[in-house]
């Protein structure tokens, strides 16, 4: 059985159908303020944070912020 799994497909909007785009975000995190590029849809705006940057990076910040 061959399994053609095309992780390369553009994420697309639920809302507007649109593809998303990378774009510099402004992220507001636990009192701190951060600048990052993330999947956006071009016509709502809707921002995508996928799994690995919920779980792992946002952690690592709140980590950081809460040693502070």
């Amino acid at each position: 059985m061959n399994e053609d799994k095309n992780y390369n497909m553009p994420w697309l909007c639920d809302k507007c159908k649109r593809e998303l785009v990378l774009k510099k975000v402004k992220v507001r995190y636990l009192e701190g303020n951060f600048e990052v590029d993330l999947p956006k849809c071009p016509e709502c705006n809707m921002v995508f944070i996928d799994e690995e940057m919920a779980v792992g990076k946002m952690l690592e910040v709140e980590k950081e912020l809460e040693g502070k």
